[in-house]
């Protein structure tokens, strides 16, 4: 599971994607509808993250984010002193104990752009209380759009016409005559 939370200008936004073992990927987002600090934000970040990992019934999870201090604390690598971020620690702990199996790993921001995306969506976009947006379906274009716009005809290849001409010699059905005799240089050509 990676996780991020972000603070700007516009809102606040948490994000945490849940990675599966045959690689889907899961994503889970949502607005922060209340001043926070960044710190707050990586937190209720993780623990949404954690909270969809239990929904989904997962008992190992490996746990990855760019917050220091989400990942240190947790770690017990760094004291929560600042008040705000005591009943989160708390809760986030509570929560790690619904797993078999848990790890904590500080990843650096250029490994966590999903989680990031996600929460940077979810600060800037208007979503009103109780509107639910369906996951994201993200694809990879190989190529440009309109390159995929090839419409076929019951199922027979573009060139079915050209090569049934130049095998036998007779026209399509559709073909006038101002066609047979623009394409009779066609017929003295053997390839």
């Amino acid at each position: 599971m990676y996780f991020d939370g972000a603070v700007n200008s516009v809102g606040s936004g948490v994000g945490a994607v849940l990675i599966s073992p045959d690689g889907r990927h899961y994503p889970v987002a949502a607005k922060v509808d209340f001043s926070c600090t960044n710190n707050v934000a990586e937190y209720e970040a993780c623990i949404l993250g954690l909270q969809a990992a239990i929904d989904f019934k997962v008992k190992e999870l490996e746990v990855f984010g760019d917050s220091m201090i989400t990942i240190f604390q947790t770690l017990g690598q760094w004291k929560t002193k600042d008040a705000k971020l005591v009943p989160y620690h708390e809760y986030l702990e509570k929560l790690a104990k619904n797993f078999e199996k848990i790890s904590f790993t500080y990843t650096p921001r250029a490994k966590n752009q999903f989680a990031d995306a996600l929460a940077t969506l979810a600060s800037m976009a208007s979503i009103s209380e109780g509107n639910i947006v369906e996951p994201l379906e993200i694809e990879v274009a190989k190529g440009p759009a309109h390159c995929n716009a090839i419409e076929a005809s019951e199922a027979k290849p573009w060139y079915e016409d050209i090569k049934n001409f130049l095998q036998t010699g007779q026209y399509p059905p559709f073909a006038d005559r101002r066609d047979q005799r623009r394409s009779g240089a066609l017929r003295c050509t053997t390839f």
